[in-house]
């Protein structure tokens, strides 16, 4: 089954991929591995923003988490990069806004981990960071980036 046909099976729909907000760009090919700089949680078009323990939930964390590698695979799309084409989900980066006695970042990142999980099967099993962090670009809860190895690259 190709991983569009997996996607409409899940009822899930990619966003538009998000323009850099800074000087970088959201995908590098080398080596066989796409890289993919940090991308932030978009739902419904809208920013998901503030801190783990302060004012978002853990429940609205994940699915933050889950925003963000929605982007990732957005991203792989709009560099023109066929999403059969992946070999494996290498490894996510989970950053979490958080206060200091917020502990679950773990569970945030599982929004994104299990997302992988989901879509792309066994491949998607991938090694994971998951830490908390005072202040995100935009005001971000979570950011999440990529090292995903490629067919073909």
């Amino acid at each position: 089954m190709s991983i569009d046909a997996r996607l409409e099976e899940l009822g899930i729909t990619l966003p538009e991929a998000a323009a850099p907000v800074a000087s970088y760009v959201p995908v590098v090919v080398e080596g066989g591995f796409a890289y993919l700089s940090g991308q932030l949680p978009f739902v419904d078009g809208k920013l998901v923003t503030g801190r783990l323990g302060e004012d978002v939930s853990l429940e609205d964390g994940t699915q933050a988490a889950r925003a963000c590698g929605l982007m990732i695979l957005a991203q792989l799309r709009n560099a023109g990069i066929s999403l059969d084409r992946v070999k494996r989900i290498v490894k996510l980066g989970a950053f979490v806004s958080s206060t200091a006695d917020f502990t679950d970042q773990p569970k945030v990142a599982n929004g994104a981990s299990e997302l992988m999980f989901e879509v792309f099967g066994d491949i998607g099993r991938h090694a994971r960071s998951a830490v908390g962090v005072p202040v995100l670009p935009l005001g971000a809860a979570v950011e999440v980036d990529a090292i995903i190895a490629i067919e073909g690259a």
